[in-house]
């Protein structure tokens, strides 16, 4: 376009016109260059932690303020399973083994998961002491399949000596292991190697996947997450459902979507040391009699060639391989192994589809 004959003011116009054009045309490279990582999974899978890990991984570890800003969450987490396993002792009809706990009982059952300051919590350390050391919430902790609790009451509880002080400020370790519900979409962005990185965390609740779709543009892979030692444990949202199932549902819904037909999805079996410690104990075999076992259900091998066949055999598109890993996320060293395999999947894959 001449702009010899055009007004100062049309060419002013002229100039932020291709200012825009130039912005968009740098912000469409970038998108190109970017790798954005979906993590989808059923609720408590381990996306949540994973992001935490990308953070620390990639030099941008939590310092005193950030952690800081956990101590409320760990708690709320403290207080909410100590609350729900005296809820399940008396469901389960199990019987206090020390009378004088009794009143502790009452007090936690009064608590109404409120924000509790330092010195609030405080007059809770005692009672919860007495409780978690208590015959009778040690037995129905030792019947948590039957119903819900948090992956890191026990972490938490085993250190209320620790968490109860005035001055506590968690460790990196309290932060990976405390546990907020995911009820917004979360990024975290980072440069790896002069790639960057956009990783999005979408709540697993049933409540919030239909947020999942807002996220589906642009993206280069996705991780599932899978808690793989939940098979013995029925669904927060309706008691019945079993957790596997219904991760292996949204799996399946996922895996078999043409959106995702040439994207990488790499299924991350998460909880691995819950699973090694669960395994000795429960028969997965038990909990899926129309599902073929073979070997040893008391075999974490065998149990996990058992989990990759029952999430492979939901894939319609046989073209291609299943990627997938078997992780525990709260482990730092596991994570940087397992993301440096992923990340070199990603990179191949994306550059042969550019």
């Amino acid at each position: 376009m001449a702009t010899c004959c055009l007004s100062e003011e049309d060419r002013a116009a002229v100039r932020r016109s291709r200012e825009i054009d130039r912005n968009l045309q740098a912000e469409k490279r970038q998108y190109r260059a970017e790798i954005k990582i979906l993590l989808l999974g059923a609720g408590e899978s381990g996306k949540s932690t994973f992001l935490k890990q990308m953070r620390i991984i990639h030099g941008e570890d939590f310092d005193d303020d950030a952690r800081l800003t956990f101590r409320p969450t760990i708690y709320l987490n403290v207080m909410k399973g100590a609350k729900t396993l005296v809820r399940a002792m008396r469901t389960l009809s199990i019987q206090i083994q020390d009378d004088s706990n009794e009143e502790f009982c009452d007090i936690l059952g009064n608590y109404k998961s409120s924000i509790l300051e330092p010195q609030d919590f405080m007059q809770y350390v005692e009672p919860l002491k007495a409780l978690w050391n208590d015959g009778g919430i040690q037995n129905a902790f030792s019947r948590r399949n039957e119903f819900q609790l948090g992956d890191s009451v026990s972490f938490f509880l085993d250190k209320l000596d620790e968490i109860g002080r005035p001055d506590y400020i968690p460790s990196t370790g309290d932060v990976l292991y405390s546990r907020k519900d995911t009820k917004n979409i979360v990024e975290y962005k980072t440069n790896i190697q002069g790639t960057p990185f956009r990783f999005v965390d979408v709540g697993g609740q049933r409540s919030q996947r239909q947020k999942w779709y807002q996220c589906f543009d642009c993206v280069t892979a996705i991780l599932f997450f899978v808690g793989s030692s939940s098979f013995d444990e029925a669904l927060l949202e309706d008691r019945t459902t079993n957790r596997l199932v219904e991760s292996r549902n949204i799996f399946e819904t996922i895996a078999n979507n043409m959106a995702f037909s040439k994207l990488p999805v790499i299924l991350m079996f998460n909880k691995t040391d819950l699973l090694t410690k669960k395994v000795p104990q429960s028969k997965i075999s038990d909990y899926f009699p129309n599902l073929p076992f073979v070997g040893d259900p008391h075999k974490l091998s065998d149990v996990q060639g058992f989990l990759v066949h029952m999430f492979d055999s939901v894939r319609q598109d046989r073209s291609h391989d299943l990627y997938y890993h078997f992780t525990t996320a709260v482990d730092t060293g596991n994570m940087t192994f397992v993301f440096n395999a992923i990340r070199d999947t990603i990179l191949r894959d994306h550059i042969a589809m550019l």
